[in-house]
């Protein structure tokens, strides 16, 4: 199975934006861990973390999907 396309639109924010992943996690409220794993595909975040994120790290535009991406 294919990474998450949002995913990879998040790490590539992060990347532009400059944040660490302490600063990321303490705007969410949420445990460092717990953001490392979203953005790097090894848990399955709700869309309410989706939506958290994108708003931290000013994604506009959510990522492409196709046949070759799970979403839940």
């Amino acid at each position: 199975m294919a990474p998450d396309p949002r995913c990879t639109a998040l790490r590539a924010a992060k990347e532009r934006k400059g944040i660490s992943y302490t600063e990321i996690a303490q705007k969410m409220g949420e445990p460092e861990q717990r953001v490392i794993d979203i953005c790097t595909g090894t848990a399955t975040a709700t869309q309410t973390e989706f939506d958290k994120l994108a708003e931290i790290l000013d994604v506009k535009n959510a990522p492409p999907h196709d046949a070759a991406h799970v979403t839940k």
